[in-house]
């Protein structure tokens, strides 16, 4: 799973701190290659057998099921990008109901495990290592763009939407889930999950470094909006993730405790529509 946040340091094991100064994209992208290297020798490339394994589709932190959000809608014959795939998990679960699917990650090395995991399990599907700021990808290809925990939190929105805007087909859909704003802002300034009280400005989080981390973007709701509108969307659904009951905190990301999640969302999930002839008055 690929989370980002209050995810531990792939050097100390601990949680990282709030941010530092952020660098240029090209200094950002290679220090979240880097990043996402160590979390895929870490954690990533193990979990990646028991996800590939899964029968079912489930989102984000603690596995809330694709049955009780219904965001997806019909996958059978329908040409999908996933974006940030990670390890490609969500692809395969994607590909198994039928989608015609291209998984897209800037991290060679949990492509390699997507790929050793498509050969142990299949289905197979193609993986291309890119940045989903500038996809390899024609123009008005694909119906629906997913990301779980993915380019939402470790892209520049205003590029990596205005990409995912080209790829669609006029009414093609984007399907995103990313860390709550309200969990950026609750984050301790030393170590440690979430809590109780604000600790930043709104504007502070919109984009930052974390100490022994990787740059992240964690836009207000009226930037999002803004981002989505400006590039054709219209906003379907924002949807807010808490934890289920009898949630445990997740054994490896330190974003959230499930029982602060069960009081305040953890994660957010976007849904909208690339506007089409049915939007023009």
């Amino acid at each position: 799973m690929r989370v980002s946040g209050r995810s531990r340091d792939p050097r100390t094991g601990q949680s990282r701190p709030y941010p530092s100064a952020v660098g240029n994209d090209r200094e950002s992208r290679a220090l979240n290659r880097q990043v996402w290297a160590e979390v895929n020798a870490q954690f990533t490339d193990g979990e990646a057998d028991h996800a590939w394994t899964s029968d079912a589709i489930s989102w984000g932190l603690f596995g809330t099921p694709e049955s009780e959000l219904d965001v997806l809608g019909p996958l059978l014959d329908v040409d999908v990008v996933d974006l940030a795939c990670g390890t490609g998990y969500f692809a395969a679960w994607l590909v198994r109901r039928g989608a015609r699917l291209v998984a897209v990650d800037l991290s060679a090395e949990q492509l390699a495990s997507a790929r050793r995991c498509q050969a142990t399990y299949g289905p197979g599907f193609p993986l291309v290592q890119a940045d989903a700021e500038r996809l390899p990808l024609a123009c008005d290809r694909f119906d629906l763009v997913v990301s779980e925990h993915g380019a939402a939190a470790w892209c520049d929105p205003r590029h990596w939407v205005r990409e995912a805007a080209r790829v669609l087909r006029p009414g093609g859909r984007l399907v995103f889930l990313t860390n709550s704003l309200l969990s950026a802002l609750c984050v301790p300034a030393d170590e440690g999950p979430a809590g109780e009280l604000l600790l930043r400005g709104q504007r502070d989080v919109a984009r930052v470094q974390w100490s022994g981390g990787g740059v992240e973007h964690h836009p207000s709701h009226g930037d999002w909006i803004a981002v989505l509108r400006a590039n054709g969307f219209v906003v379907e659904q924002l949807r807010e993730i808490y934890s289920p009951a009898g949630a445990h905190d997740h054994e490896y990301y330190g974003i959230a405790t499930a029982a602060w999640a069960a009081q305040w969302p953890a994660e957010e999930l976007w849904v909208a529509r690339l506007a089409d002839a049915r939007d023009v008055p």
